[in-house]
């Protein structure tokens, strides 16, 4: 029998992660220059990090975690998503002592049992960052802008949707006046719908499905009943992205998937992903570590899923840098070859990449190996260049060739093939 991967999950190869490792690196370099450091959680936390963080009532908690019971009798659950465990982690190690804001982020999987569709895997990867410990606008815009500068790096062309979900003292308001109002479209609402207009009435507005979507046109508005700390959050919020030169578009439609939002929500879209979308979004979330057993903590943060980032970037026509060798080593007989071996190894520890024939292959079966690899340099020594103690280097993008000596070949490729690394 040949097994294969389990649906919703995908194999990345050497060609791909050589395209993640380049997104990778430019998250942490933009991530570094705000300096925020990194953070690795486990995969998988007690269900109720994520049943209390997330809320019963979300899509994630009710239909897509996987959740198991250990052998000690624990509920445990791969994780969904990773804003939870992040505030789990700076509770037990008491980082808010250590420090009034914590800049952190994360890359990794994530772990959903929901219809795979494009950009979207059952495992499948995020990166995101969180700003904890101060409720100051200036976070919101900072989290706005880092995200928005990665993808400006990456070529990705997005438009950027904004929205206030209010706060705690103002939200039981906007509810109670949306319940009244979705009570009186009640019948033309979809079933799930219908059950959330009194569990959660805020994620009708959320629904993709287009019977929901028509019969909430005229909903109330949650901008028009947020309290004054929320309206002045906000507005400032707004004027300093556009001090900045971020541009977006108001969306009272925009109440995120998670409960644990408050105040600022916000969604990065892209044209090149169709019905899906969303690159990415985030908020505010000002009671999140509170809810966890922490002391109350203002933060907000950002969430993008891979995938769905890199399929933009391919559309795009984005050139992703190789990691071709830069240097193939051709040896024509038996001492050559042992030559070759020797000093492959050589110039590795030296940090100048390069690659070598193992099979015993004549010289035009290597040649044509070194182009195939898209090498730099092509060092070929047989028994004369042994005699002679020099390798007959040929530059493969300008076609020239001359003859370097075998102490001076590190230097030698050093100082050409600088740009190439």
């Amino acid at each position: 029998m040949a097994y294969k991967s389990v649906k919703g999950t995908k194999d990345l190869l050497p060609q791909d992660t050589l395209a993640w490792q380049h997104v990778e690196q430019v998250i942490r370099t933009v991530m570094e220059s705000y300096r925020y450091g990194e953070i690795r959680t486990p995969i998988f936390e007690e269900t109720a990090v994520f049943a209390r963080g997330i809320g019963e009532e979300t899509d994630i908690v009710g239909k897509e975690m996987y959740t198991f019971v250990d052998k000690g009798g624990s509920s445990l659950t791969l994780r969904p998503e990773m804003t939870a465990p992040v505030i789990r982690s700076y509770i037990q190690h008491s980082m808010g002592e250590q420090s009034s804001l914590n800049k952190l982020y994360y890359i990794g999987p994530m772990f959903r049992q929901e219809r795979p569709q494009a950009g979207r895997f059952r495992q499948f990867h995020q990166f995101g960052f969180e700003c904890i410990g101060q409720q100051a606008p200036e976070c919101d815009a900072e989290i706005i802008a880092i995200a928005a500068s990665i993808y400006q790096r990456l070529g990705i062309s997005y438009s950027l949707k904004l929205n206030s979900v209010g706060d705690p003292f103002c939200r039981p308001r906007y509810k109670e006046a949306l319940q009244d109002f979705l009570r009186g479209v009640y019948d033309h609402l979809s079933p799930e719908s219908q059950r959330r207009t009194d569990t959660n009435p805020m994620r009708v507005l959320d629904s993709k499905d287009e019977r929901d979507q028509v019969a909430t046109a005229n909903a109330p508005v949650i901008l028009d009943y947020l309290s004054d700390e929320s309206r002045a959050h906000f507005d400032r919020t707004c004027a300093l992205l556009d001090e900045l030169g971020i541009s977006y578009t108001l969306d009272p439609r925009l109440v995120r998937g998670l409960d644990y939002y408050t105040m600022t929500a916000f969604e990065f879209v892209s044209t090149d992903l169709g019905s899906q979308d969303a690159l990415g979004g985030g908020g505010r979330y000002d009671g999140l570590v509170e809810q966890l057993g922490g002391k109350h903590t203002p933060a907000v943060g950002f969430a993008a899923g891979m995938e769905r980032l890199l399929i933009v970037m391919e559309k795009n026509g984005y050139v992703f840098p190789s990691s071709a060798p830069s240097v193939y080593l051709v040896g024509m007989d038996d001492a050559s070859r042992a030559w070759a071996f020797r000093s492959a190894i050589d110039l590795r520890t030296k940090g100048i990449a390069t690659e070598l024939d193992y099979a015993g292959r004549s010289l035009k079966a290597q040649m044509r190996e070194a182009n195939k690899l898209a090498c730099t340099f092509v060092a070929i020594v047989g028994e004369s260049e042994m005699a002679a103690g020099q390798a007959q280097v040929k530059d493969m993008r300008k076609g020239t060739q001359e003859s370097v000596e075998f102490s001076r070949l590190a230097d030698y490729f050093t100082k050409d093939t600088e740009n190439a690394f």
